[in-house]
């Protein structure tokens, strides 16, 4: 990392290998009911261990391994003091980094872990804690075969859980055995964004003990919802993507994994088979026995909000909320003194012990608005009631919401190539391939919190379709700019320091600021499904041409304020270009006005609307490409 303008940030933050003077008594990294930095970074242990696992996917008869790089305060060790863990698991150490400057691991020349990418090391080591990095089996320097979120992912990461707490055991690079239980109590949080953060939830929902926390970050709880919606294809190929993306072995060690992933997901119908329940994470969060820390974006378009939405209402323990208005962005880079202080105060209680109160805190943290923030009981918001939304015929071209509902009916024919932009401008002119609805303008300001979803009466002429459907939000105002290159922030050229450092690993991170715009209209949120599915997502039910079907397309959760004078719409079409890889019949859809409805979680309400729609100006969009962009695959 360059060192440009450093800055000191957030209260115990220490630079170099400065340490505070030790506890008169007892334990001498707490004081005054918090951890506090006492030992020394620059002379932690640095190891490295390889923990076995129970699987051999790899299928070359031994147990498959796990590597794992471990720093720990020496000083704690040598006055026989045990320190609780932080662990992230990821596959991205050797490939593809982590965190918005992309940091890998780096060793020195005997293989010593010199550089553990992000803070927490530096930051947690010298308050009393180890921080313990693991590559996922078929990562980095381990050994059997990555299977994109599947049982040996996650057996692999909590097969170091269980050495932490002696149940599994490892060696070193010499065949030594490695003992945690000499230097640890055994008490694990995981942390982790993205994949990683989706790793930490796959554990968490074994039942593990030892595992005290968790503090998943725009992660992934369906592998399923996460490369379909609803049946339609998100990415041909994804989970062969993802596999050769991160794998750290030859391709012939896991050409069976990799046949297994490619067989297993069944491309060719989008069905929820077993493959993609062994990687649903949502029907175990009962056996989740950790706390539970999530932040998510909630314009997060790579690990859509529906991740975290379904993850949080059917865990029971205790848990807490952060929602911002960026994309796939880490709270580090959005709000980061008070995100580093919630972290370390959440890992005193959960680890430590320390009853520090942020268990009895409120639990949600929403942003609502450019950097305005509020903290409240309850999400979705205990004021928000499902609201029945009907459609209207306007004035035949531009529907209306909310009212009484039409009498009529709308036709539109699949227009693939159609852009998003394209599709949510100009909703009071005609544009092939979609259909658009508009509320009056509101007299009150409303907000949208949970989980909407439209119901829609239809008749296709071919034996299936996928829907689209947008909310939007029309109306000038400042907003985060989630669709800019970096999904609502910018990066800085000065530099804050949040822990302690030697040579090679510094805890030095350029700043970052809220990246906003002012626009004329907004995606509220997205939704998409394939209409063969909607009787069930285990198997397609044809439709007949001429028969009237209802289709229920489940938009992604949101928590959005629409303030008064603005006009909330609805836009219809089919396959989508930009957020899946569509299996475009060329259907023509009619819609039945009357039996169609919108379903919003609202606290307020909508004005009853005029006899046609309101006029809305918007800028028109950027200009059509030349060619269609399909939607190209992500690393989650």
């Amino acid at each position: 990392m360059r060192f440009l303008t450093a800055v000191v940030a957030g209260a115990g933050v220490t630079l170099g290998v400065a340490v505070a003077p030790a506890a008169a008594a007892g334990t001498p990294h707490i004081r005054a009911g918090q951890t506090v930095p006492v030992y020394s970074y620059e002379k932690a242990v640095r190891e490295s261990v390889w923990v076995q696992t129970t699987l051999d996917n790899d299928l070359d008869g031994a147990p498959d391994r796990v590597a794992v790089d471990i720093v720990r305060p020496r000083e704690a060790a040598d006055r026989r003091l045990k320190v609780p863990v932080v662990l992230e698991a990821s596959p991205y150490y050797s490939c593809c980094g982590r965190g918005n400057e992309g940091e890998l691991k780096e060793y020195d020349a005997g293989g010593t872990i010199t550089k553990q990418p992000l803070f927490y090391d530096n930051y947690f080591v010298p308050r009393g804690y180890a921080f313990v990095s693991a590559d996922l089996a078929g990562t980095g320097r381990s050994t059997g075969c990555m299977d994109v979120g599947g049982r040996e992912e996650v057996l692999s990461a909590k097969a170091v859980v269980d050495w932490l707490n002696g149940r599994a055991t490892a060696t070193y690079a010499d065949g030594t055995a490695a003992v945690a239980t000499r230097w640890t109590n055994g008490r694990t949080g995981m942390i982790g964004k993205s994949w990683d953060g989706s790793v930490a939830n796959g554990v968490a929902a074994t039942g593990v003990e030892g595992l005290e926390t968790i503090v998943p970050i725009s992660a992934i709880s369906s592998w399923y919802d996460y490369q379909r919606y609803n049946g339609v294809l998100r990415a041909e190929d994804y989970p062969e993507f993802l596999h050769q993306a991160v794998s750290g072995r030859p391709a012939e060690a896991c050409a069976a994994t990799l046949k297994e992933l490619d067989e297993g997901s069944d491309d060719a119908t989008g069905d929820y088979n077993a493959y993609w329940a062994e990687r649903d994470y949502r029907p175990d969060a009962r056996r989740v026995k950790a706390s539970v820390l999530i932040a998510h974006g909630l314009n997060d378009t790579n690990v859509t909000t529906t991740q975290f939405a379904q993850w949080w209402s059917r865990l029971d323990g205790p848990k807490r909320l952060w929602l911002a208005q960026q994309g796939h962005v880490d709270p580090f880079d959005i709000r980061r003194a008070e995100w580093v202080e919630l972290l370390h105060r959440w890992f005193d209680r959960w680890l430590h012990g320390l009853r520090n109160g942020v268990d009895r805190e409120p639990p949600v943290t929403i942003e609502t608005a450019p950097g305005v923030w509020a903290d409240e009981r309850t999400w979705p918001a205990a004021a928000a009631r499902p609201a029945k939304v009907a459609l209207g015929n306007g004035d035949g071209t531009t529907g209306t919401l909310g009212g009484r509902p039409g009498a009529g009916s709308r036709t539109w024919t699949d227009a693939p190539d159609l852009a998003e932009a394209t599709a949510v401008a100009s909703p009071n002119t005609a544009v092939p391939g979609r259909v658009a609805f508009l509320s009056a303008p509101l007299t009150r300001g409303v907000r949208i919190s949970g989980t909407p979803s439209v119901s829609l009466r239809v008749q296709v002429d071919k034996p299936t379709t996928e829907l689209t459907a947008r909310l939007v939000d029309y109306g000038t105002a400042t907003r985060v700019n989630y669709l800019g290159p970096g999904e609502g922030i910018r990066t800085l050229t000065t530099e804050s320091c949040w822990g302690a450092s030697t040579a090679a690993d510094d805890a030095c991170y350029f700043d970052t600021a809220e990246d906003v715009v002012t626009s004329d209209h907004a995606i509220l949120t997205r939704g998409w499904k394939d209409a063969a599915h909607r009787v069930s997502l285990r198997f397609t039910t044809p439709l007949q041409p001429g028969r009237w079907y209802s289709v229920t397309v489940p938009l992604q959760a949101t928590d959005q304020r629409v303030a008064a004078g603005h006009v909330l719409g609805l836009i219809l079409q089919a396959s989508d270009n930009e957020y899946s890889t569509p299996q475009s019949t060329g259907a023509t859809i009619r819609l039945d006005l009357r039996g169609s409805s919108l379903t919003l979680p609202l606290a307020g309400t909508l004005p009853v609307p005029g006899a046609t729609a309101p006029t809305v100006p918007t800028a028109p969009p950027a200009p059509a490409r030349l060619a269609p962009q399909r939607f190209r695959p992500l690393l989650p």
